[in-house]
């Protein structure tokens, strides 16, 4: 009898630690921690909280919206100073944070945003000097417009068709990987387009001719045409490349992320080659990104994919996937209760309505069913989302749900935790998951 308990016992055991095993990210954007990240003993301050918290990796933003890097760089601007706080020289701040996050047995990704070179609202970054001419050039109701022209965009993406830019991330990504042999992996952001307003470029549209082996006598009518319909209301009008255009931008950024992985991997073979999205996949060819496996077929289940968009899908090319499951609403029947005129919703490609993926449960079941297993999928949050409605009870159910539909869970960001001491919040939602 006493062998069967300590058997029973030791299954429970291994059950509990295989469920509490799940990677939990926590995201440590690069400006928002700028000062709050300026010594060693501020870092290890919080890597203690984090590793308490419940986290087994950290995500470290070395490369934000500005084109700026958080370490020495041969290649890209440094950023040293942010609103007028300067770090000190001496800190060695990625190599500290290296350190210190496996000293206490964490993983550390290094996160970068690829396509986007400046910052719009404070006009900095490298668009803003001496590279304008990688902005990118969207085609609005009033015309093309340069994105820094465009104040209410936030960042100053770049056109990610243009192999000079595509060379210049991939030389970055290259260099980092050899600077820091020690980084367990990257994660890659922004490896997009702005919207579906870009890039409408004399580039892009020289880039697409070849794509099709035609000339588009009428750009950019033959993509698509603004107009307005009987209420006023701007609307597109599909041209006859429309759904090619759609299929080439997302191979462009196939063929990006291919390269991209090819070469990091020659320097480390090792490293985890991992990328971010949102999750709202039946709206995000807006943005040019198939983030779906090869194997899943868009085509069939929605009319703005080519029979041939399939083959651009690159969940294969990823060790590591995370995707915004970015949504207040936990459940399916929450979205079902909403009023859809009165949702806001601000992220890259998203738009109102009351589908089931509007909310963290459907969006993850979403997920898993175009990725199909060809990478580990990490649900994500955004702590801001849950502070808004003063809801740090929504916040629980939402780690949860993460927890419970996919692979792991992903907190984007630290700074929230911080400013609004929900570390409660957090290590209670990450309980709570422990059982899936």
């Amino acid at each position: 009898m006493k062998k069967l308990l300590f058997a029973f016992c030791l299954l429970g055991f291994f059950a509990t630690l295989s469920a509490s095993s799940k990677p939990k990210l926590i995201w440590f954007d690069a400006t928002a921690n700028f000062r709050r990240l300026s010594s060693s003993d501020s870092i290890c301050y919080y890597l203690d909280k984090v590793k308490q918290a419940g986290f087994t990796d950290v995500v470290i933003d070395v490369k934000p919206i500005t084109g700026e890097v958080l370490y020495p760089s041969k290649i890209a601007p440094q950023m040293k100073e942010w609103h007028g706080f300067t770090r000190p020289d001496s800190l060695d701040f990625l190599n500290v944070f290296i350190n210190e996050s496996h000293k206490r047995d964490l993983k550390i990704h290094a996160s970068l945003n690829t396509f986007s070179g400046g910052h719009n609202y404070i006009d900095r970054g490298l668009v803003y000097k001496d590279k304008s001419d990688w902005q990118s050039v969207n085609y609005t109701d009033s015309g093309f417009v340069p994105i820094t022209k465009q104040k209410h965009k936030y960042s100053a993406m770049l056109n990610p068709a243009n192999k000079e830019i595509q060379d210049y991330e991939i030389a970055i990504l290259k260099e980092l990987v050899t600077n820091y042999p020690q980084l367990d992996g990257l994660i890659l952001d922004r490896v997009r387009y702005d919207g579906i307003e870009a890039d409408f470029s004399e580039l892009s549209k020289q880039l697409f001719e070849k794509y099709i082996s035609d000339k588009v006598e009428n750009f950019p009518e033959d993509i698509f045409a603004w107009s307005k319909d009987a209420k006023g209301n701007v609307v597109k009008i599909e041209g006859k490349y429309y759904k090619q255009w759609l299929e080439w931008r997302v191979s462009v950024i196939y063929n990006y992320i291919a390269e991209a992985r090819k070469e990091v991997k020659k320097i480390n073979p090792k490293i985890s080659f991992g990328d971010y999205t949102g999750a709202w996949y039946p709206t995000y060819y807006e943005v040019g990104v198939n983030w779906a496996s090869s194997k899943y077929d868009p085509s069939k289940d929605y009319d703005w994919a080519t029979a041939k968009y399939k083959d651009f899908g690159y969940s294969e090319l990823l060790d590591l996937y995370t995707t915004g499951c970015y949504f207040f609403e936990v459940t399916k029947e929450e979205v079902e209760r909403n009023n859809a005129d009165t949702v806001n919703r601000t992220e890259a490609g998203l738009s109102k309505g009351k589908e089931y993926w509007y909310s963290v449960e459907g969006s993850a079941e979403l997920v898993n069913k175009v990725v199909m297993k060809a990478v580990p999928v990490y649900g994500g949050l955004y702590v801001e989302q849950y502070k808004e409605k003063n809801s740090p009870e929504q916040f629980v159910k939402a780690v949860e749900m993460c927890l419970k539909k996919t692979d792991g869970l992903m907190i984007f960001d630290i700074v929230q935790l911080i400013e609004y001491d929900w570390w409660n919040a957090m290590g209670k939602g990450i309980k709570a998951g422990e059982k899936y």
